[in-house]
C-alpha cells in the first residue's frame, strides 16, 4: 500500500520567492481537540510576502524551514480525541498565519468556522484574512454609521475591495486611491476613484474624512492623518510602501509607534494600528462570528470576491512575484486538488 504523502510549500530561507520550495512531508495526525483537513483552498496574501522576507511582526520568531499559508478551507478527514461537534466531510475554515499551503494540516476544533454547503471553497478562502479584516475595521474598530465618509488607500487590493463592498452595504460614502488603470474597478464597486499619482487626496474632500484606512504607509501615514476631519479616525493596517522600498523593520516599527503619539495632539483626531491577529487574541469569539457572517453573505450572493487565478503548488513562487509586482484585481488561490482548478477554468 502506497504511503500517503503531504505536499507542502515551505520557505527554506528568508528572502526572494526563489526561497520557496515544494517538498513532500509526512501527513499530520489529529491530536486531542483537533481535526485534520484535506486542504481545498488556501489564498495567497500580500502579508505572506512580509513573512517570506522576515518583515511580519507576528512571525518574527519563526526560523526556516517552515510551511507557508495564512488561511485554509478544508474538508475534515480525521477527528482527534474529544472532538464531537464535527463529522468526517464537514468543511471548515481557519486563519492559521502559516502552515496551510499543504495538502493536509491539523486545526484546533474550537477555532474553526463552518463553511456553508454549496459555497465555493476558493471564494470562501479569499474571505478569511482580507474580508474579515475589512469587516472588523468598519464595524469593530471604526464602528461606522450610514452616511459617513471613508477613504481607502490601495482600494484595488484585496482588503481595499472588501472595504468598498462592505462599506457600500453599510451605507457609507466611499473614496479609494488607486493606479489609473484601476479607476474603473473602484467606480464599479461604488466608490469615487482617486488616481494617487495625479491627484492630492488631502484636497479631495473639504473638511476631511471621517475614517481613513491606510495599508500603504506612504510618508509615515502623515498625509492620511492630515486628510481626517476633526475627530476622525486613521486606521493603519500595513506598510507596503516601506516593503517596496526594502526598508528594515526598526524604522517601520517607529512609524507605527508614532501613530499612538498623535493621540496627544489637540486636534481631536485619532490614529491606531489594526492587526487582525491582535484583535483575535483579545476577542477570540469575534473572529469566528465575523467570518461566519461573511460566509453567510457569500452563500446568499450578497458579496462575490474576485479570484484572479487558482494555482497549483508549482506556481506558488511565481504567484509571490505577482503579489510583489502588484496590479492584481483578484486573489490568487492555491487549490491542491487539480479538479478544482480545471472546473474553474472550464467555467
Amino acid at each position: 500500500m502506497m504511503e500517503q504523502r503531504n505536499r507542502v510549500v515551505q520557505v527554506s530561507r528568508f528572502g526572494d520567492p526563489e526561497r520557496l520550495e515544494v517538498v513532500d512531508a509526512r501527513p499530520p495526525t489529529a491530536g486531542p481537540g483537533e481535526v485534520r483537513v484535506r486542504v481545498l483552498a488556501s489564498s495567497l496574501n500580500y502579508t505572506e510576502v512580509l513573512i517570506r522576507r522576515h518583515l511580519y511582526p507576528q512571525t518574527m520568531r519563526l526560523r526556516p524551514p517552515f510551511v507557508m499559508g495564512y488561511d485554509v478551507v478544508g474538508a475534515i478527514d480525521q477527528l482527534g480525541e474529544g472532538v464531537h461537534d464535527f463529522q468526517i466531510g464537514d468543511r471548515v475554515a481557519d486563519m492559521t498565519v502559516v502552515g496551510s499551503n499543504a495538502e493536509y494540516r491539523t486545526l484546533r476544533a474550537n477555532d474553526v468556522a463552518r463553511v456553508p454547503v454549496g459555497v465555493d471553497a476558493a471564494e470562501a478562502a479569499t474571505l478569511i484574512l482580507s474580508w474579515t479584516t475589512a469587516h472588523q475595521l468598519l464595524h469593530r474598530v471604526a464602528q461606522v454609521q450610514p452616511g459617513q465618509r471613508v477613504l481607502v488607500h490601495g482600494a484595488a487590493g484585496a482588503v481595499g475591495q472588501a472595504l468598498l463592498v462592505l462599506g457600500r452595504l453599510a451605507g457609507l460614502e466611499l473614496w479609494g486611491t488607486v493606479r489609473g488603470e484601476h479607476m474603473a474597478l473602484v467606480r464599479d464597486l461604488g466608490a469615487i476613484p482617486i488616481d494617487y499619482k495625479h491627484e492630492d487626496f488631502t484636497r479631495v474632500l473639504p473638511g476631511g474624512f471621517d475614517v481613513v484606512v491606510d495599508g500603504v504607509g506612504e510618508d509615515g501615514y502623515r498625509r492620511s492623518y492630515a486628510a481626517l476631519k476633526p475627530g476622525g479616525l486613521l486606521c493603519a493596517i500595513g506598510f507596503s510602501a516601506s516593503v517596496q522600498a526594502q526598508r528594515r523593520m526598526l524604522p517601520i516599527v517607529m512609524e507605527i509607534a508614532r501613530l499612538y503619539l498623535w493621540r496627544l495632539l489637540p486636534d481631536g483626531k485619532r490614529a491606531r494600528f489594526y492587526s487582525v491577529n491582535a484583535m483575535r487574541a483579545r476577542h477570540p469569539t469575534w473572529f469566528k462570528e465575523d467570518l461566519e457572517e461573511l460566509f453567510g453573505l457569500l452563500a446568499e450572493g450578497a458579496i462575490r470576491p474576485r479570484i484572479a487565478e487558482r494555482i497549483s503548488f508549482d506556481e506558488v513562487a511565481d504567484a509571490h512575484r505577482r503579489l510583489e509586482a502588484g496590479g492584481l484585481e483578484g486573489k490568487l488561490v492555491l487549490c491542491p486538488d487539480p479538479s478544482s482548478r480545471r472546473s474553474q477554468r472550464a467555467a
